[in-house]
């Protein structure tokens, strides 16, 4: 189900954008991460319409952020890197779910 999905998945999100936002993983790794993620996603029947967790809109709404903007923007903008952290945080089981996230699935 997508559930179990989104949580192993957003565990291994946190470490690759924890490890990538300190500089100690390059952008092409965390791209291969992200293909990767979508490629698993890709395997799954779909015919079932579940509504959307929280979690499951930041996830998607990341893995979107990462696909979306280079290399440089991701580690030079203030902003997006805030917003960036603000939903790892939401994932790790900190605060509540941004505002502004509006992820959705492939």
């Amino acid at each position: 189900m997508p559930d179990q999905f989104i949580e192993q998945k957003s565990q291994q999100l946190i470490f690759y954008i924890s490890r990538y936002l300190r500089g100690r993983l390059p952008h092409s790794e965390l791209h291969l991460f992200v293909w990767d993620t979508l490629e698993e996603w890709a395997h799954f029947n779909h015919t079932v319409h579940l509504p959307y967790t929280n979690r499951e809109r930041v996830f998607w709404h990341l893995i979107h952020q990462l696909e979306c903007w280079p290399d440089a923007t991701l580690r030079e903008s203030k902003t997006l890197r805030r917003n960036i952290q603000d939903c790892i945080c939401y994932l790790k089981g900190r605060g509540i779910a941004p505002l502004d996230c509006v992820g959705v699935r492939p």
